[in-house]
């Protein structure tokens, strides 16, 4: 499957995924459609980049006048730094140049900048790109490459998969606007969810029909039929997203819900048109939805609902209570998905101890806790 070779990438430190320029197309033209205006004087910063070849940096060099651009920078990670490894010659761009340093090279990061028409044609594109070596690796966290963050107004890559959270909370420490690539589950992170919440970030446009396709050089894993592409190199997952705090159309439209009774005549999920009934929740007083169009738009109380609701969330029509897996209360032995038994929890109580709550869950008929999927609870705004 897609998502466990995504979560394979993770683990392995393989974070050589390349993005589509028709997907940065789609995804930018969605923040200029809301507000033409939304990058014109800004300094644009493309961290975690191979410039040489990325079509960040392409799609942002090329439309420098038309996005009305102050300045481009765009940098790269030094392949010998890499925790992934994979086999590495400098670009016929690198070596024509007569300050190429076959040893920097592998060793340093390199910085491209666009600030106007070096080569005499009246144009600024990419024929006008001036690189050098950076002083060190171009690692995101260096001082080097914070200094160059502070200096822009927009930061915007698909940073490295391993090291999401921390690059998110780098943003979040410069204050400055971004569009950035992650995989959805980060929506649960305990460290990102709080952001959705306080809508500090929120999700961008989205990939086409929620297909993303990365170029990938080495693929270290075998992908599942239909996966990967071996004549293209384009590898598909349906679990990636686009994460921002730069306003869109999109983020602004409600859902379009019927009420409960027409969802339970009408719904064509099989088992809400039978049961004609949403389940409660054993431990929090929520009502239960498996799916995001089952969303009954007349019930006023709180409702749990799947991470891909975040997606198609609209922050004038429902307001985020909780996410399931929120530790409200923790106690190192208690099971992280199972919730305690009423005998171990009055245990706790005794010993002065507290167990955790972990992913909303039901009870079958037979009293069990049934834990479901992750979820996210939610409550209608009022009119």
């Amino acid at each position: 499957m897609a998502n466990t070779n995504l979560a394979n990438a993770k683990t392995a430190k393989n974070d050589e995924f390349y993005t589509q320029y028709a997907d940065i197309q789609k995804e930018i033209n969605a923040y200029l459609d809301y507000d033409p205006n939304v990058f014109r004087g800004k300094t644009v910063l493309l961290p975690c980049d191979d410039p040489e070849w990325s079509n960040f940096t392409k799609f942002f060099a090329q439309n420098f006048e038309l996005l009305g651009l102050k300045k481009l920078i765009s940098t790269s990670y030094a392949p010998e730094s890499k925790k992934y490894k994979v086999p590495y010659q400098p670009t016929l761009f690198e070596t024509s140049q007569p300050y190429f340093d076959n040893d920097k090279s592998k060793t340093h990061g390199k910085i491209f900048v666009l600030t106007h028409d070096v080569t005499g044609d009246n144009r600024i594109d990419i024929n006008d790109l001036q690189w050098q070596y950076l002083e060190g690796d171009g690692d995101f966290r260096s001082k080097e490459i914070r200094k160059l963050r502070d200096e822009a107004d927009v930061v915007i890559t698909n940073p490295p998969f391993s090291l999401f959270r921390e690059f998110v909370a780098w943003l979040m420490d410069s204050g400055k606007l971004f569009i950035i690539i992650g995989n959805m589950n980060a929506i649960t992170y305990r460290d990102i969810f709080p952001l959705l919440k306080e809508n500090k970030m929120w999700l961008g446009n989205g990939f086409q029909n929620g297909n993303a396709y990365f170029r990938i050089e080495s693929p270290k894993f075998e992908y599942a039929a239909g996966v990967y592409d071996e004549k293209t190199k384009l590898v598909k997952f349906r679990n990636c997203c686009w994460f921002t705090n730069i306003d869109h159309g999109r983020r602004h439209q409600p859902l379009k819900l019927m009420t409960m009774a027409d969802n339970f005549k009408h719904s064509k999920h099989k088992e809400i048109r039978e049961n004609k009934r949403y389940e409660h929740y054993d431990n929090f007083d929520a009502i239960d939805i498996p799916y995001t169009d089952a969303i009954p738009s007349d019930y006023e109380g709180v409702m749990g609902v799947p991470i891909s609701f975040m997606d198609k969330y609209c922050p004038e029509q429902f307001e985020i209570v909780w996410r399931g897996g929120d530790i409200e209360w923790c106690e190192k032995e208690c099971d992280f998905y199972t919730p305690p038994s009423k005998e171990r929890a009055e245990y706790y109580k005794k010993q002065d101890k507290t167990w955790r709550i972990q992913n909303p869950y039901v009870l079958d008929e037979q009293g069990n806790a049934v834990v479901v999927y992750q979820r996210i609870l939610i409550r209608k705004k009022q009119s």
